[in-house]
């Protein structure tokens, strides 16, 4: 039907969103599911970030705040990046919207025209691709392979790279992989975007997983490790992951000052600011202890070590062990080819997470929704007794496959 927009049919909905929501159906259908497809903390919010939501409530911050952030926030978040990263923003470098996603939405609107070419090693967080097609770009995947842990090599960038190329996506630690770079592993990359060549090709930085880093590995971002790619660098960060609020909607970036009034300008015509409330909260967030961190990430070490070593013992599945994130992204190419007790052939690695989520009522994401197929990704973001009795049922389900 004509009535809506061409734009529509260049983008899918999110897979990870459709399978949470299948496997919540399933629940309320009186399945017995484990999800392991969101990519969310199962730990709460901190208490002290709670209490400072409450407060702006009980003081009555609840109108209209500045487009792209309060000035308090703004303020946090260049105390952020100098004190983390040792990277000095003004105020008027740093945009505020309602989570990471809308940030890198206003940065690839903002800049792209039809037919300019966006850089996104793969596989890769599944919203990527969509919102640069949605802007009119072109996404240009470059694999990247387990052997090198998932991550770009300089050679396969420089090769990426045409005249046409506006943005290179870096995602450490990344979704789904789990992959994390190294300082020297960006200096590499860095040095191939200093070619006057590629002199044209912008950095946007998707930092969220941070501080989920582990195995005492140290965290770098681009702008940092090449001061000279400051001019040409979006470092997007945010609140979700590493301070369990997912739901509060609160993403971060700083970079230049042209591209920041850009992406304010179209946040002006489409959400305004981010919720007041969730702003005072990010302000406590950002200032705060952040201790909690750290413990955190003990227990997601914990979690990483029992389902890479769980999955690794099931049948035709091989399961490298990441950096960082929550996540892990085992091949199951020795699945493919097999049958299931009812029949159905697994030819895909969409149709390895559809047979095990009828058969077993495990919920994971299928490859090919992260463009690096035969592979699926798992959460480990969840209850160690759920990830047991998961990687038991996922076992149990490889075991039964012929």
């Amino acid at each position: 039907m004509g009535f809506f927009a061409d734009s529509l049919n260049r983008i899918q909905p999110s897979a990870t969103i459709a399978v949470s929501m299948k496997a919540r159906q399933l629940k309320a259908e009186g399945r017995d599911i484990i999800s392991l497809s969101a990519g969310e903390p199962d730990f709460d919010t901190p208490d002290n970030i709670k209490l400072a939501a409450i407060q702006a409530l009980k003081d009555g911050k609840t109108k209209y705040t500045d487009v792209d952030g309060i000035p308090e926030l703004k303020a946090a978040i260049v105390a952020k990046f100098k004190r983390d990263n040792g990277l000095d923003y003004k105020t008027s470098q740093v945009t505020v919207g309602t989570g990471g996603k809308q940030v890198l939405y206003n940065a690839l609107l903002a800049t792209l025209n039809p037919g300019d070419e966006v850089v996104i090693p793969a596989p890769c967080w599944v919203s990527y691709a969509d919102i640069v097609l949605l802007g009119g770009g072109k996404p240009v995947f470059v694999p990247t392979k387990p052997e090198d842990g998932y991550r770009l090599k300089a050679e396969a960038l420089d090769r990426a790279i045409t005249p046409a190329t506006k943005w290179l996506i870096l995602n450490s630690p990344s979704n789904p992989t789990g992959a994390a770079y190294s300082e020297a592993d960006l200096k590499a990359l860095t040095d191939v975007l200093l070619q006057p060549k590629n002199s044209h090709v912008w950095v946007l930085t998707d930092d969220m997983y941070e501080h989920l880093l582990y195995d005492g590995l140290r965290f770098f971002t681009p702008a940092q490790v090449e001061p000279r790619l400051y001019d040409r660098t979006l470092t997007m960060n945010g609140l979700s992951k590493a301070y369990c609020m997912t739901g509060w909607r609160l993403g971060y970036a700083a970079g230049p000052e042209p591209l920041i009034k850009a992406m304010g300008k179209l946040q002006s015509q489409s959400t305004s600011n981010p919720c007041s409330i969730t702003q005072w909260a990010g302000v406590e967030a950002l200032n705060g202890p952040q201790d909690f961190i750290a413990a955190n990430n003990k227990v997601f070490v914990a979690r990483r070590d029992l389902v890479v070593s769980m999955l690794n013992q099931a049948s035709g599945l091989n399961c490298p062990k990441p950096e960082g994130a929550f996540y892990v992204y085992p091949s199951c190419a020795g699945a493919i080819g097999k049958t299931t007790p009812t029949g159905k052939t697994i030819a895909t690695d969409e149709d390895f997470v559809t047979a095990l989520l009828e058969d077993e009522g495990v919920a994971v994401v299928h490859g090919a929704a992260f463009e690096g197929s035969p592979a699926f990704r798992i959460s480990y973001a969840t209850s160690t007794e759920a990830l047991t009795d998961a990687c038991a049922r996922i076992q149990r389900f490889c075991g039964n496959l012929k």
